[in-house]
């Protein structure tokens, strides 16, 4: 059983907005297209908690693309 897909939009919509709030850098990252996958896997099998899970697999994903081409982008302006 699918779970409800207002729900799920609303969550996903929550993750999107805080990475592109903190993490900009991220957006459209290929490094985050796992996790987006194994939350809609979560979702068609009606599974809520490996569907959060996802959700905070994707934000550290996204934070962790974002910390890595900060850090790159120091080193460049050195």
């Amino acid at each position: 059983m699918a779970l409800d897909t207002e729900w799920c939009a609303v969550k996903a919509a929550e993750t999107m907005r805080y990475l592109a709030l903190h993490y900009p850098e991220c957006s459209g990252a290929v490094e985050l297209h796992p996790h987006q996958d194994a939350a809609h896997e979560a979702a068609v099998e009606g599974n809520r908690d490996a569907y959060l899970q996802a959700l905070r697999r994707y934000m550290r994903a996204g934070r962790g693309v974002a910390v890595q081409a900060r850090l790159e982008a120091r080193k460049g302006a050195a």
